[in-house]
């Protein structure tokens, strides 16, 4: 744990920390003469039921004191000459307190008895304190429901007195509006005071226990905003914030939906908010189609029905796939391997089910099936004590759960909800998380979790025998999640969770009806006046699980699974074979090699291309120089200063030695290898020429430029022999300078983008704009078609990079990165982007997994090449070098 060990864990549940005392413990035993070493200087901190001290030696436990316990709550009236006549002491006595972490190691917690502690405030004043604290303790002794409403007065009263300091404003930001809400995280909710400004979210915590006294969030930096039921009432607020951000999401709980309701309008009113939503049918089409793997999709659909990772009454849900924990090897061919899709978990064991049907014939209304749910906080945490012992510890009690009732092996697991009668549980995402691999499954910080019946610690998770590794373990099961036999089959799971046989006459058909307080509607707690009866049910539905908001009130579409997102045929055998093994070993790369590095350039590398031989290298950069490079000889064979101005781009004439060179003078050049001189220099710009492309189809040359115009030139007639570049077929206006374009495999589109974020689809035949995309809030560093010509990939200064449907328009994946992306290349299954701070990341896009990413240039990545049969792949970076990478 942190040296700072207290934390809203060691609290009760929706227990609230008010504030804390500099204060010196002094236990019960201490004299004169042990005072020095018996006293103790930590912090006192008061909260709504109980007293916590924290020492600041770490080998001292953390001492909590219940309210209701307390027998004598009181200013000390007692003599000591070690506290030198001083007045400004608490005295405590109780029946009973609590010890933990007591040389900073997470434990089940010490309940001890009797004990009287002396607490010698060092700067508050008792007369300040007192007062506060024994109206706590009254609160304590009420019955439940009786005792939340006085200590909610409470809140309310300390609450009202506080006031947001107008100096975290800025000068010009304006204020919107303000409101209370709770921050809630696992197990913990912690009021405070919202502010929204006109650029900024700030939440003020009533107390110091955050990171920082106040939380700020750019509005300009919120992504999505969702609104969330919390314990069943429409009063959650869950808003996410870019990858970067400091606070990367946060979430609320309100007083009232209309609280929530308010926040929400007005958030979406402010200018500086740029949401970035995508469409429930939308984001189902791409399911459906093979372009969204399973796992992502279950995590949509899960947030989009109010699941999140921050309320454990409402965790994502995952199934059971695998049903196979015994055998020596896990064939995910077999469909005995998997589990029945179209059943809940409670139905699997025809001879369970019977059981429960007889009990469900004989049940009075509300009839249920399952008495226990299959998401509840007691199973998410069963699953993942290891990783969140505290939080295990808060909602237990202090303490584990039996040695031998807790998660020690999966093949158990899976048997017990098969066949014990009140076990129904399924998974959470973290066994699908291959980002995370496993992690949960080791106990990493070797905390003593028992000794089960034979004898054995426990200690990690056994793995079933086919899994070697927790990484390995996570790994199979993600691709069993992602196999065509789920996939074919997910549908009928998504039906009962989250759709039309979650509830009513189909769900009972189903055989999925769980108890009636785990559905939204059965109970309306803003209704109930008496406070003990409320506060009974919110425990209930928290214990119970609850059950998902129903997004599909009508049969789930199934999945294909023939024809994944790109399958681009090979020309013969040989070539199939070879872009076979190249694939296997990219699609397994767990490095790069460094094979060559070429440093002749004296400026940024601006672009450079792999010749049809895969043998050279041609580069062009800034220091207006046109070079090549031998890959085999790994050295460089030619030079050519192509004039003084840096050069932006270059292309290689098919079936000739010519290339065609695009610079910032204006001009286009064509350079004759044979030769070795310039052949032709064209004035075709205004402005700066910024980017070439060639049109193999039509032997088009497509040139853009800071001109804000795209020219396109037919320099090729009947045959194979350059002609003048006079002809100029057309011109295309735009608003803003280009930065990119690339012609469709079939060259009947032109793909151009400019500085502004825009990307126009032109129709070559008539020279019109068909489409035009806003995908990047920056400008389009680089686009390219898939080699099928459906899609269109595109990468920018915002730091995302996009796959867009193009006959629809649909996005058809989104992936936010650390850094500014300004190169890319895309071959088959593999997207290559090169960033801004030297990395290049290597994709599957079938798949749309990243398969590696490594450090290239100390400065950014400008431009990146694929071979034509992917044995390596080449970088050109601003650190003036040009590199070539092998897979390992």
């Amino acid at each position: 744990m942190e040296k700072g060990r207290f934390s809203l864990l060691v609290l009760e549940p929706g227990e609230i920390y008010f504030e804390d005392f500099s204060a010196c413990l002094i236990p019960s035993d201490t004299t004169t003469s042990n005072y020095e070493l018996k006293k103790q200087q930590g912090r006192l901190r008061m909260c709504s039921k109980s007293l916590v001290f924290e020492p600041h030696d770490l080998n001292k436990p953390l001492i909590k004191i219940p309210l209701k316990e307390c027998t004598i709550l009181e200013q000390f009236k007692g003599k000591a000459k070690f506290l030198n006549k001083s007045k400004n002491v608490l005295s405590v006595s109780t029946k009973l307190y609590i010890e933990m972490f007591e040389g900073n190691i997470i434990e089940p917690y010490k309940f001890c008895g009797f004990s009287r502690f002396l607490f010698l405030l060092n700067y508050a004043n008792i007369m300040d304190c007192l007062p506060r604290i024994t109206q706590l303790q009254r609160a304590s002794t009420l019955p439940a429901g009786e005792q939340a409403d006085m200590i909610a007065t409470i809140v309310h009263s300390r609450q009202a007195r506080v006031r947001f300091d107008p100096l975290w404003l800025d000068l010009y930001e304006k204020v919107v509006m303000e409101t209370q809400a709770d921050k809630v995280t696992p197990l913990v909710l912690n009021p405070g005071r919202i502010l929204l400004s006109s650029a900024r979210l700030f939440f003020q915590p009533y107390n110091n226990i955050e990171t920082y006294p106040v939380l700020k969030i750019n509005l300009s930096s919120i992504r999505q905003i969702i609104k969330r039921r919390f314990l069943l009432r429409h009063i959650g607020l869950e808003i996410y914030s870019s990858e970067n951000n400091t606070i990367p999401y946060i979430y609320f709980a309100f007083r009232s939906p209309a609280d929530r309701d308010k926040l929400y309008d007005n958030l979406l009113q402010q200018s500086d908010l740029k949401l970035s939503k995508i469409e429930q049918d939308v984001m189902t089409l791409q399911w459906q189609n093979g372009y969204v793997s399973n796992y992502d999709y279950l995590l949509y659909i899960n947030s989009l029905a109010d699941r999140t990772i921050n309320d454990l009454t409402q965790y994502p849900v995952f199934p059971w796939v695998v049903a196979d924990y015994k055998s020596k090897t896990l064939d995910l061919n077999n469909p005995e391997t998997y589990r029945d899709l179209s059943k809940p978990i409670g139905a699997l064991n025809a001879d369970r089910l019977q059981k429960l049907m007889e009990r469900f014939e004989e049940m009075s209304f509300p009839k249920f099936i399952y008495g226990s749910h299959y998401s509840t906080p007691a199973f998410v945490l069963f699953y993942l004590v290891r990783f969140y012992p505290h939080y295990v510890l808060c909602l237990q009690n202090g303490r584990f759960d039996h040695p031998d009732r807790m998660f020690n092996s999966c093949e158990d697991v899976y048997r017990n909800c098969l066949t014990n009668m009140s076990d129904f549980k399924e998974l959470i995402p973290e066994f699908y998380d291959v980002e995370q691999g496993g992690e949960f499954l080791v106990n990493s910080m070797g905390i003593n979790l028992g000794v089960r019946f034979d004898g054995s610690k426990v200690g990690d998770v056994q793995l079933p025998p086919w899994a070697n590794s927790p990484k390995h373990f996570i790994r199979a099961l993600r691709d069993a999640l992602e196999s065509d036999y789920v996939s074919e089959r997910l549908h009928l799971w998504i039906d009962l969770i989250f759709g039309f046989k979650q509830r009513g006459d189909e769900a009972e058909e189903a055989k999925n009806l769980f108890y009636y307080l785990c559905y939204e509607g059965s109970v309306d707690l803003d209704s109930i006046g008496d406070l003990n009866k409320r506060r009974a049910l919110e425990v209930q539905i928290m214990e119970f699980g609850q059950i998902p908001k129903q997004l599909f009130k009508v049969p789930h579409p199934q999945r294909k699974v023939k024809g994944p997102m790109l399958r681009v045929p090979s020309v013969d055998k040989e070539s199939e074979k070879v872009n076979e093994d190249s694939t296997s070993v990219w699609k397994s790369v767990t490095s790069l090699n460094l094979e060559s590095t070429f440093n002749t350039h004296k400026d940024s590398v601006s672009a450079l291309l792999i010749t049809d031989d895969n043998n050279q290298i041609m580069s062009v950069g800034y220091d207006g120089k046109f070079k090549v490079f031998s890959i085999s000889q790994k050295r460089q064979i030619r030079s050519a200063n192509i004039g003084n101005m840096p050069l932006s781009s270059i292309i290689q004439l098919p079936n000739t030695n010519v290339v065609v060179i695009g610079s910032f003078d204006n001009n286009i050049v064509l350079y004759d290898l044979d030769f070795g001189k310039v052949i032709q220099t064209v004035m075709a710009h205004e402005d700066s020429v910024t980017c070439l492309a060639w049109g193999n189809e039509l032997k088009l040359l497509a040139s853009g430029s800071s001109d804000c115009t795209v020219k396109i030139w037919r320099s090729f007639a009947n045959s194979d022999v350059i002609k003048p570049m006079q002809c100029l077929e057309s011109q295309l206006d735009h608003n803003s300078q280009l930065t990119c374009l690339c012609f469709s495999p079939d060259n009947s589109l032109l793909a151009t983008a400019t500085d502004d974020g825009e990307i126009y689809l032109w129709s070559i035949s008539t020279n019109l704009l068909r489409k035009k995309f806003v995908l990047h809030s920056g400008a389009v560093k680089a686009i390219s078609f898939s080699p099928d010509g459906q899609k269109l990939v595109s990468c920018g200064s915002d730091k995302v990079f996009q796959v867009v449907d193009i006959e629809t328009s649909m996005a058809l994946y989104s992936k936010t990165l650390p850094s500014v992306l300004v190169s890319l290349k895309w071959q088959n299954f593999m997207l290559l982007l090169g960033s801004a701070d030297g990395i290049i990341y290597i994709w599957d896009i079938v798949e749309v997994k990243l398969l590696h990413q490594e450090k290239a240039h100390t400065g950014a990545v400008n431009v990146v090449d694929i071979a034509s049969e992917q044995s390596f792949v080449v970088t050109g970076g601003e650190d003036h070098t040009i590199k070539i990478w092998k897979p390992v």
